[in-house]
């Protein structure tokens, strides 16, 4: 088994499909592309791709560069400005989404309830579980969200439980000391939806629906530590894995990744393999190994971890702590009254969660953002949601839905755009009070999120200016060809300051690029930051 293996490595942030066949297609507008640009466009491991860029002043509006712009390229996770961007207009930074928990019944004179709690999904996506002290989420360079494909994550510092334990301190500050009836989750909030033909959402979330399972080597030959958050009885983790000697194989497995009995007694992931006593993490070499078991049942994970954090403190629950969700005993859907409310947690503004999903390309985070956008607009499902958004992007936005197709609000599939539709948007939501706010939600290049690693540009130093100056989404669509894996989509869709004072709006894309390594694809990475980079220069 090789450490890395690349479809492994692609799995989670690429949706992989069949590929189409592409080639160079001439087009006048390409004399317009400066040369230094040229000449990357034109490298052997571009030979059979097709390229896009447009390039406008925000300011003036003039096109400085219109490269391929009415061809429908795969777009990815560029998609994701359209879904974020337009909700951040909608609601505004500093909007949140709250989650109230409400008693069914009454309370006696000891702090008895006599009948049961409800916890009320909000779509909060963090649910205090990212939250620092300064108010502001952790969002780390490596998302957790992508340990199992890339091999490697860094885990973000706050208790991933710290909202539940919040909800159940303020639930026996109100008085409330045991539970005779049960504890339930209202997940009503839209209908779920299927992500990657793999699993439901619901608008509850614990730790972004995963389960850490983090690894570190001991002796050899011995067990290799191994840590596991949450703690919860919703779902535990046991670990088979051994210290390898030095120079060995990585064999990692965590199984079942997917788990399809959270919410019984004993649901459990069992870890095998062998860790070896070298081994260093791909990207940031950082120990320990992180790898994630999917919360596909997130109502039922849900009630476990907010029953035991009562029960931590001090409040009694009667009802079994592992059990499905006993969505019977809800009330009738916005029956509720403030007069019941015993808890209220309050969820991070959409702001810093813009910021949480553009900078690690959060995909589960982009699909509720539109469902949520869709729920503004008076429908509850992804799929009217789709249309609704179709509408908005046409009415206000003058986008011609001819050019753009989206099966998500994350990029999945065969979304598709052309470049004037994406920097059109571009400019459309700079024309936002929540511009600057999505200006720093974006990944910025040789800084932080998708763009961080992204350096081979400063290797000239006419070029170094450009890090901190270019704040642009990522978009990657990987699957496989005829003879191996090809890149169908990788772009950037963002901003340039440039050293001139302009600001730019762009979108550079390539379509069609076979790769046989994880270093081709990070080349096309670092190609499209040099791209960036003389952008910044030379405007």
């Amino acid at each position: 088994m090789q450490i890395i293996r690349l479809k492994q490595l692609l799995l989670i942030l690429f949706f992989l499909g069949a590929m189409s066949s592409f080639a160079v297609a001439e087009d006048s507008s390409a004399e317009k592309v400066p040369s230094e640009i040229s000449e990357i466009f034109s490298k052997s491991l571009y030979k059979d791709a097709l390229w896009g860029l447009r390039v406008v002043d925000t300011e003036s509006g003039k096109v400085l560069i219109d490269l391929e712009t009415t061809h429908p390229f795969y777009i990815g996770s560029v998609r994701k400005v359209f879904s974020v961007g337009l909700l951040l207009n909608e609601i505004g930074a500093a909007h949140t989404y709250d989650t109230p928990v409400y008693r069914q019944g009454t309370v006696d004179g000891n702090g008895v309830l006599n009948g049961s709690l409800v916890v009320v999904a909000s779509g909060d996506l963090t649910m205090g579980g990212r939250t620092k002290a300064d108010g502001t989420l952790d969002v780390t360079g490596m998302d957790h969200n992508e340990a199992n494909s890339l091999g490697a994550a860094e885990l973000s510092k706050p208790d991933p439980l710290d909202g539940y334990r919040e909800l159940a301190r303020q639930v026996a500050q109100s008085g409330v000391t045991r539970v005779t009836g049960d504890v339930v989750i209202d997940d009503r909030l839209f209908q779920p939806f299927l992500f990657r033909d793999e699993f439901k959402v619901t608008p509850i979330f614990v730790n972004d629906d995963v389960v850490d399972v983090n690894f570190s080597p001991t002796e050899t030959g011995r067990l290799a530590q191994t840590e596991y958050r949450p703690k919860s009885e919703a779902l535990s983790v046991s670990s088979r894995v051994s210290t390898g000697a030095a120079g060995s194989e990585l064999e990692l497995e965590v199984e079942p990744e997917l788990p399809r009995d959270i919410g019984t007694p004993g649901a459990e992931a069992v870890a095998t393999g062998v860790l070896p006593i070298d081994f260093q993490p791909p990207f940031n070499t950082k120990l320990p190994l992180v790898r994630t078991v999917r919360i596909t049942s997130p109502s039922n994970y849900a009630r476990t971890v907010f029953v035991e954090a009562l029960e931590d403190e001090g409040v009694e629950v009667d009802a079994e702590t592992v059990k499905l969700n006993p969505t019977e005993l809800l009330p009738e859907k916005d029956s509720y009254r403030m007069s019941e409310q015993v808890a209220l947690l309050t969820g991070s503004p959409y702001g810093e969660v813009a910021r949480f999903i553009l900078k690690v390309s959060y995909n589960i985070g982009a699909d509720t953002s539109l469902v949520l956008l869709g729920l503004t607009q008076g429908v509850d499902n992804m799929s009217a949601a789709l249309e609704k958004e179709k509408a908005i992007l046409a009415s206000e936005y003058g986008l011609d839905p001819s050019t753009f197709h989206f099966v998500d609000g994350s990029g999945g599939g065969e979304s598709t755009a052309t470049n004037e539709t994406v920097t059109s948007m571009l400019i459309g939501l700079l024309n936002s009070p929540q511009r600057e706010v999505l200006m720093k939600a974006l990944p910025t290049l040789a800084v932080d999120g998708s763009l961080g690693f992204v350096t081979d540009f400063k290797k000239d130093p006419s070029l170094s200016g450009a890090a901190g100056n270019v704040h642009a989404k990522t978009g990657t669509y990987v699957g496989p060809g005829p003879s191996g894996m090809v890149v169908k989509g990788q772009g950037f869709g963002g901003y340039v300051k440039t050293r001139g004072g302009r600001t730019l709006a762009y979108h550079l894309t390539v379509n069609g690029v076979p790769i046989s390594t994880i270093e081709d694809l990070t080349q096309i990475f670092q190609d499209q930051g040099t791209i960036s980079a003389l952008l910044w220069r030379d405007y």
